[in-house]
């Protein structure tokens, strides 16, 4: 809310942020290889690590929310607490969902599902293949679980059929950028293919911060 930016550091296991001028500094160590990250409506910052997910901040407790036989990747936090991840070595690989106080359900299967993301109005949630040149989109049920699988958006400019899409970000109208192998894709709300922000490094995450929110983050690989 304050405008600075968190990201994961996983090999390191170790979350930074950048404050409002630009300068990065250590918010929390011992992350057990966190990498996905979102805060919920309590302020609690809540990370996919290797195993779990787990409420990083604030302390002094860290609490384990779920735990999972293979690495989650990454994950979104819905107006009611709600978390969805996604767990791209299941098989085949799925989109998980905690309720609030709940255990982690299978709510629907997608193929390479690595970024993932909810539309403003959370009755679209978007998931990354990173083997296909599609961007997936489910309808979002009230009690959290997904159907209507379907392609919502093509990438552009990818030079074979493996994206790599992964981190995705949704603005204040809707549009959805994902990362992929060339740079970070934008889609309208309806899933037009609107252009491609080219980068010098394969984006990995990515989040819109900074003075209202609009400055967009990249991590690059």
């Amino acid at each position: 809310p304050d405008g600075t930016t968190l990201f994961t550091e996983p090999g390191a296991s170790k979350v930074h942020k950048i404050d409002k001028s630009g300068v990065i500094t250590t918010f929390v160590e011992n992350t057990n290889r966190a990498n996905g990250l979102a805060l919920d409506s309590k302020g609690r910052l809540i990370a996919t690590t290797a195993l779990t997910i787990d409420v990083l901040h604030p302390p002094p407790a860290k609490a384990t929310l779920a735990k999972m036989s293979t690495r989650p990747n990454d994950l979104v936090v819905d107006k009611k607490d709600g978390i969805y991840f996604t767990l791209p070595s299941d098989k085949p690989s799925a989109v998980y969902y905690i309720p609030a106080g709940g255990e982690a359900i299978k709510v629907g299967e997608a193929p390479g599902a690595h970024g993932i993301q909810l539309s403003p109005d959370e009755k679209t949630l978007y998931s990354a293949d990173s083997g296909g040149e599609y961007l997936i989109a489910f309808d979002v049920q009230s009690d959290g679980k997904l159907t209507n699988r379907r392609n919502f958006g093509k990438y552009q400019g990818l030079k074979t059929t493996e994206s790599h899409a992964d981190g995705i970000a949704v603005d204040s109208q809707g549009r959805v950028y994902v990362g992929i192998e060339t740079g970070v894709q934008v889609f309208s709300a309806k899933g037009d293919a609107l252009g491609l922000i080219p980068t010098s490094q394969r984006p990995q995450n990515l989040a819109f911060a900074g003075p209202d929110k609009k400055t967009l983050y990249l991590t690059g690989r």
